[in-house]
């Protein structure tokens, strides 16, 4: 139909004036044309576009891709408005989706997948730009579910053909005035229950309400801790954290130390009680040579058969006595003495402490290869390690997304590998995952100089902390291919190709298409080429020197080996590898199992011990591995995850629990989408749950907590064989034990220092709790097996009731002693959610944990202390604050009947 025509049917059709406002909008759309992107037409879109990230629907549709995930999809919308016209074309924008995107409903607009997490939203041959104040809508499908709103990652890049790259201003992360914590402005809210929050239709989660916390925190009362909290000799002025094997307190006499305290050393060397001994000073216990009558003696006990660590504790009326096993065990009973002290105190209870750890392993692992965290704040975590006696850092170095070590013999790991830009050929820095944006300089981005780590090993040392390295191989090892690859175009532009394959870490003619779990398509090592093991080999001597310098020997080293993707299938070195090797591998699939043996061996060879996750260890063959190997079990309880490390346990390897159920503290703390974390083993672990871990009996657990959808679920600790009459799974053979268990906090949603304590604390005492402690409700083991469910009934209501009693106790001494020292060491920890109800327009409020102080107001009101129930006539939001009212934890809403 001709512009001719098509006025003529539209006046007849319309009264005049509308039929002119209609041509004229017609002939402007028309004559808007497009221009190619320039460096300022991409300042205008980066300053003026609002990008909002909307989640529509959980619920799977005919829209998803049966093909992929079993069906499951969700839907959601990205938002596009401005409030000044773009009258541009030839942009595109770059953003971070943590799951791969399917499909779009969008003729304007394209959405591609890049790699990893990286997206590219293009405009289309269809596209008209924006007017001002106008919104275009981009509703797509993406892999499995989102059920948190920090699932969204910021710093959408908008770029042009020349490359020139800025971040989408609406779509940068601010920090909370209140909790100190980011926030995403462009995430709109998750409210609607079954479309939002709900995984699947049989998902039986529970969203924690205000109103939900306040009906659970009933059930403890912590009236008579807080009575008791204003004696010297109280419950809580007796508590210890971790809880020791064994002490008993006066109940009427007490120590005074207002004048402070004097050590004696003795036989001891004064350097490896020192960082202790500091602690108390800061906890507010002077030093003083001029104390009266308060002397504390060192003593080692010789010949002991007690576990490193082991001490005695003797507080008299007039004096201290400390005896130990070695010289870690004399720092602990300093530790525990900064335990029973009571920020601004001048007293310490009279009684005697007989302590020893219950696991020789007790661990925590940092992830900072995601997200970067600074050399201070390993070093504040370190502090912490040490107060609450945990005595093994995992440090999580290289992954995909970032190499954190500098190795000094190549240099291109830290130049290229530690920062993420916007850099399409990877020459100067990675692609710009998780949401890193475009600043090099960024708190995302960094690495530890040689220096930096050696300060952080010999802070370790003087802690009694043994640092345990990870560089991740051969799947999550992009950041090291890609600064590699680097070095090879570098080399290989100067004409020595020698130097340029030396340590090439992927074969250039490998056309194999795969996928990693993380959606990566090249991030795994070649493990047919020999530079590959070359690499390996000049990386351990170098990170085995720096140990050695620090005078913290590398005597333990963990090489990941998990998630592993169908690598290699088309790569024409492997099949020369396997053409010429003689080590018997026939196969393709042998070869991640291969790669396995052959760098534990050449560990060995170097006299550092091998660590490694449980499902690439699960592959290898036991005879062509080391005597010593840890294996890091992760599997889900919930899925049986007890078998693999019973069966790793029944071979006499060290087994390190790290099952995600609730040691992965990357996870929300509670079932809300504002909680930050990741979800996909749980939806909650708060600390609470920690502490109700019983590590020497795995599968119990399934008599009282639930699967990830919050269903009962069974664990079958029986003899399994299979059809030739070999072992399935099968319970531990009588009297194995596991080494000890390990926290884990993941960063590829941790952005921020106070973010990742915030994850940490308090989760990580609980951790310390069960690490040292063997719990007096703790079920023992069953080795005939068994099948546990929540009808099998093996963990009693005495048990339970003796449980939650000892958790109401740790609690209690988290409120009114220890929250009180993380804040005086400036940890971020979390602040408790107010539990509250309104009935019969009276507002009723109580926390998880006494010692805080409670807020509320209306929506537009001002903040009051809450003390007693009080009448209201509205919604209310609800806060913690601490006692020094310095910081609050995230405010809830009260609806009003």
């Amino acid at each position: 139909m001709s512009m001719k025509l098509l006025l003529v049917v539209c006046c007849m059709a319309l009264s005049v004036s509308a039929c002119q406002s209609n041509t004229e909008s017609r002939q402007q759309k028309q004559s808007t044309k497009l221009s190619p992107a320039t460096n300022a037409a991409i300042d205008t879109i980066a300053q003026s576009l609002e990008i909002k990230y909307q989640q529509v629907d959980n619920r799977p549709s005919a829209q998803c891709d049966q093909q992929v995930e079993g069906g499951n999809c969700y839907k959601a919308n990205l938002r596009l408005s401005t409030h000044k016209a773009i009258n541009s074309t030839q942009w595109k924008i770059y953003f971070s989706h943590i799951t791969p995107i399917q499909s779009i409903e969008s003729e304007e607009f394209t959405i591609n997948h890049v790699n990893g997490d990286l997206h590219v939203i293009e405009p289309t041959d269809k596209f008209t730009g924006f007017k001002t104040n106008e919104t275009k809508v981009i509703t797509f499908y993406a892999d499995f579910w989102s059920l948190s709103e920090t699932d969204a990652m910021p710093n959408y890049i908008v770029v042009n053909n020349n490359d020139y790259a800025k971040v989408v201003n609406s779509t940068k992360a601010i920090i909370d005035e209140d909790t100190g914590l980011e926030l995403l402005p462009f995430v709109m809210p998750y409210t609607d229950t079954e479309r939002q929050f709900k995984r699947t239709k049989n998902d039986k989660t529970q969203r924690l309400t205000a109103e939900r916390l306040y009906e659970r925190n009933k059930k403890y009362d912590f009236s008579s801790y807080l009575t008791q909290n204003q004696q010297s000799t109280g419950v809580i002025a007796q508590q210890i954290i971790p809880t020791p094997s064994y002490s008993k307190f006066s109940s009427t006499r007490t120590l005074n130390i207002s004048e402070g305290l004097h050590f004696n050393f003795n036989n001891v060397n004064k350097n490896k009680v020192t960082a202790a001994i500091n602690r108390l000073e800061k906890l507010g216990i002077k030093r003083t040579n001029s104390a009266l009558a308060i002397d504390v003696n060192l003593h080692l006990v010789a010949n002991s058969t007690d576990p490193q660590g082991s001490y005695q504790l003797a507080i008299k009326a007039d004096a201290i006595d400390i005896n130990a096993v070695d010289e870690s065990g004399i720092f602990y009973a300093i530790q525990s003495l900064a335990s029973l002290y009571k920020v601004a105190s001048d007293t310490l209870p009279v009684g005697d402490v007989k302590d020893l750890p219950h696991y020789q392993f007790r661990g925590i692992l940092v992830d900072v290869a995601r997200n970067f965290r600074d050399k201070n704040f390993i070093l504040k975590l370190l502090d912490q390690m040490g107060a609450y006696k945990l005595n093994k850092l995992h440090l999580h170095l290289g992954d995909d997304e970032g190499w954190r070590l500098a190795i000094p013999s190549l240099p291109e790991l830290t130049q290229v590998g530690s920062k993420r830009c916007f850099d399409k050929t990877e020459q100067q820095c990675l692609l710009p995952q998780l949401g890193a944006g475009v600043d090099a300089s960024s708190e995302a981005n960094g690495f530890y100089s040689v220096a930096d780590y050696q300060e952080i090993l010999k802070a370790a040392s003087a802690r009694h902390i043994q640092v345990i390295p990870s560089l991740d191989m051969p799947g999550h090892s992009r950041a090291a291919i890609k600064s590699m690859t680097a070095r090879y175009n570098k080399y290989l532009k100067q004409g020595d190709t020698l130097k340029a394959e030396q340590f090439l870490l992927h074969d250039p003619s490998d056309t194999t298409q795969y996928s990693s779990v993380q959606y990566y398509n090249d991030n795994t090592i070649n493990v047919c080429l020999e530079s590959s093991y070359a690499f390996i080999n000049e990386v351990m001597q170098q990170v085995k020197a720096i140990h050695s310098e620090a005078k913290h020997p590398l005597t333990r080293y963990h090489i990941g080996a998990d998630e592993t993707a169908g690598a290699w299938v088309s790569s024409p070195a492997c099949a020369q590898y396997i053409k010429n090797n003689d080590s018997g591998i026939t196969k393709l699939s042998q070869l991640g199992s291969h790669f396995i043996e052959r760098i534990a061996n050449m560990l060995e060879s170097m006299d550092i011990e091998t660590a490694a996750w449980s499902d690439g260890l699960s592959h290898t063959n036991l005879h062509n591995m080391p005597a010593v190997v840890q294996a890091n079990s992760w599997g889900l309880l919930m899925w049986n995850g007890h078998q693999l490390a019973h069966q790793f346990v029944n071979q006499d390897w060290q087994v390190v629990l790290s099952n995600p159920d609730v040691l992965y503290f990357d996870f929300p703390y509670e079932a809300d989408p504002k909680e930050p974390g990741y979800y996909w083993g749980s939806r909650h672990i708060n600390t609470e749950k920690v502490f109700q871990f019983m590590p020497d009996n795995l599968p119990v657990h399934a008599e009282f907590w639930l699967d990830r959808e919050d269903n009962p679920y069974v664990a079958d600790d029986t003899l399994k064989l299979d059809e030739a009459g070999n072992i399935k799974s099968a319970p531990l053979i009588a009297n194995k034990h596991v080494l000890g268990i390990q926290g884990q906090l993941w960063s590829e949603n941790t952005r921020t220092n106070n973010m990742a304590e915030y994850k940490l604390f308090p989760r990580l005492l609980s951790l310390a709790e069960r690490a040292w402690h063997k719990a007096s409700w703790s079920v023992p083991y069953n080795y005939n097996g068994f099948v546990y469910s929540q009808n099998s009934d093996r963990f009693t209501k005495q048990l339970a009731q003796l449980r939650d009693f000892k958790w109401q106790t740790f609690s209690a001494t988290l409120g009114l002693k220890e929250f009180a020292k993380l804040e005086a060491e400036n940890i971020h920890f979390r602040i408790p959610n107010v539990g509250a109800q309104i009935v019969k327009s009276t507002l009723f409020a109580n926390l998880a944990y006494p010692g805080f102080l409670i807020e509320y107001k209306t929506v537009d009101g001002q903040w009051s202390d809450y003390k007693q129930p009080v009448k209201v006539d509205a919604d209310i939001w609800v806060r913690a604050k601490t006692i020094s009212g310095n910081r609050f934890g995230r405010a809830l809403k009260v609806a009003h009947p």
